[in-house]
């Protein structure tokens, strides 16, 4: 059990409770541990949080445009690498073309998040369809292999140190946020075992980020049956049925579809913005204390972000105070929006990320001074 110092105090002007009727002409700026998780403190601002003049150095925010990273990529050992670290490894793909080849992941379990594209996956466990906006799930050993019937990009984020497992729901109950009977399993079905075959199949196995290639004289997804509880799985964010309240603007942790050790994902799917007079209709201001944030947008309008498209990542690095943009600020404060229509997909690691080399014109130097642009109105007063 942990034993936080903890001593609740209030000073000076406060709100009553937070995210909600704060001080007139002020700027809420939350400070916590653990992600959202542990003791936290907020403060009252005159002014934006975000309202620098200039900022240098290493702790900078960054934006990268994947849309500028052009090219299809015959394996998924051929992917951009972007982000990663001992725990969590993020990379870009692009398929056109069923793999000549399987592939299987010694490191680590895989999450395929799908942005565009369509077609088929065939592993050990069968066969699964798969579009736009799907999640599928990997245990670390799968051997798979794709068969786009539309050019294919995808989010390949791997989990080195742990495995992928599914959050605690707590008071809402199991069935909150998405039922787990809409999961969906790989089916034995004429599609697999049409593919058997006699034919020399490659498997190309990655182990510390080194390959291997195993040559088989048959093609190894040959299972007739399996039965067992440890499987991939297809989730669509269309069946995610967000947490949302109408009086209080929720963390980014009640959108928390997968946990693994030392990160979190999360799916923003469209819901209603929240509609009391008072309540915070943004994402608050808070400060990146514990974890580095990744955001990849997938589609929509994001609603706290400018200047934002969909096959967009930001990196907001564990040291600074970050929260909407100041035109997206404005626009909540006068309750412009009855509903959000962004999808996005968050990763949260408690550890640093370090980026990988990146092709010419993929970062957006410029995202650092989008905070600068314009200026914010100050949060509703009470």
């Amino acid at each position: 059990m942990k034993r936080w110092i903890s001593l609740p105090h209030r000073e000076g002007e406060h709100s009553r409770q937070a995210h909600a009727d704060l001080p007139a002409g002020t700027f809420e700026r939350e400070m916590g541990k653990e992600g959202f998780f542990g003791p936290s403190t907020h403060f009252h601002h005159r002014h934006a949080p975000t309202g620098w003049q200039s900022f240098d150095g290493a702790l900078q925010p960054h934006a990268y445009d994947l849309v500028r990273a052009d090219g299809f990529t015959a394996s998924p050992w051929d992917a951009l690498s972007l982000l990663g670290n001992g725990d969590m490894q993020f990379r870009w793909w692009r398929c056109e073309r069923a793999m000549d080849h399987l592939v299987r992941n010694a490191d680590g379990d895989e999450l395929l998040f799908v942005h565009e594209g369509s077609g088929e996956l065939y592993c050990d466990w069968g066969h699964l369809s798969y579009r736009d906006g799907d999640y599928i799930v990997l245990p670390r050993g799968a051997m798979w292999r794709l068969e786009p019937a539309a050019p294919t990009t995808m989010l390949l984020i791997e989990c080195t140190e742990g495995s992928y497992q599914l959050p605690d729901r707590g008071l809402v109950g199991p069935h909150a946020i998405f039922d787990p009977a809409v999961l969906d399993v790989p089916r034995i079905d004429d599609h697999f075992l049409r593919q058997q075959g006699e034919s020399q199949t490659k498997v190309l196995v990655k182990r510390r980020g080194k390959l291997a290639t195993l040559t088989y004289p048959f093609n190894p997804l040959d299972a007739i049956g399996w039965h067992g509880d440890l499987t991939p799985v297809r989730l669509n964010w269309r069946d995610i049925r967000p947490l949302s309240s109408h009086r209080y603007h929720l963390p980014p942790s009640a959108h928390t579809t997968f946990v693994a050790k030392n990160f979190v994902v999360c799916t923003f799917c469209p819901r209603p913005i929240e509609t009391d007079p008072g309540a915070l209709k943004v994402p608050f201001f808070h400060n990146n204390d514990d974890y580095d944030e990744i955001i990849f947008y997938h589609r929509g309008q994001f609603f706290s972000r400018d200047n934002i498209h969909p096959g967009m990542v930001t990196l907001h690095p564990c040291g600074f105070t970050h929260g909407p943009h100041p035109k997206a600020f404005a626009a909540g404060a006068k309750a412009t929006r009855t509903e959000t229509d962004e999808v996005a997909v968050m990763i949260d690691t408690r550890y640093p990320v370090e980026v990988a080399a990146l092709p010419a014109g993929v970062e957006q130097p410029a995202y650092v001074d989008s905070w600068r642009v314009g200026s914010a109105s100050p949060g509703q007063g009470r």
